[in-house]
């Protein structure tokens, strides 16, 4: 991992903060993605020996192409990409509404998509790079009230599969599906 240039999505706060420490830890030049929760991400920055954040909506594929854009001007490159950032919302399905799917689909899903996008055109120019999408156990096992959520989750799984092939073989993408975790 030394000095490799790993963005990491929704790097702030639980599961990405956790990723992004021990990314600095192993000798990474992480890039902190944040949306929200800036005061978090301030910390947990220091605490990756002042890595850089960068805030983005990734509900937008214009902001998602600026975050890239900001690496890429920022670090020169990118060597690896891990998709964190995710949404989890509980609905009894027979509830759920347009604007509930697409919340939770809007990042997921479709951002994961374009931000493994944005992240392969630069590793493609520098001839290599890794990729890893954060799924979840709720994409290979069936939730009832979390319908919406492992639809997303179980679409990043067959999107990673797919990526892997178009990408292959400069660049490797893989999916990590933890189990609940509690906070």
């Amino acid at each position: 991992m030394k000095d490799k240039v790993i963005l990491v999505t929704g790097a702030a706060r639980r599961i990405g903060r956790g990723i992004a420490l021990r990314l600095a830890e192993e000798g990474a030049r992480v890039a902190l993605h944040y949306h929200t929760s800036e005061d978090a991400a301030r910390r947990t920055a220091a605490e990756c020996g002042g890595a850089p954040i960068f805030r983005a909506n990734l509900e937008s594929v214009a902001e998602i192409a600026r975050l890239f854009g900001e690496i890429e001007g920022c670090f020169g490159r990118l060597d690896g990409l891990v998709n964190n950032a995710a949404r989890f919302t509980r609905f009894d399905p027979l509830e759920i509404t347009e604007q509930d799917w697409d919340f939770i689909h809007s990042v997921n899903l479709k951002a994961v998509f374009f931000c493994c996008q944005q992240a392969a055109r630069l590793m493609k120019r520098q001839g290599h790079g890794r990729i890893v999408n954060i799924s979840s156990l709720g994409g290979i096992r069936p939730w009832a009230e979390h319908a919406h959520y492992c639809a997303s989750k179980a679409g990043v799984i067959m999107l990673t599969r797919a990526l892997a092939k178009a990408f292959a073989p400069e660049i490797t993408v893989n999916s990590v599906a933890p189990g609940v975790i509690p906070f």
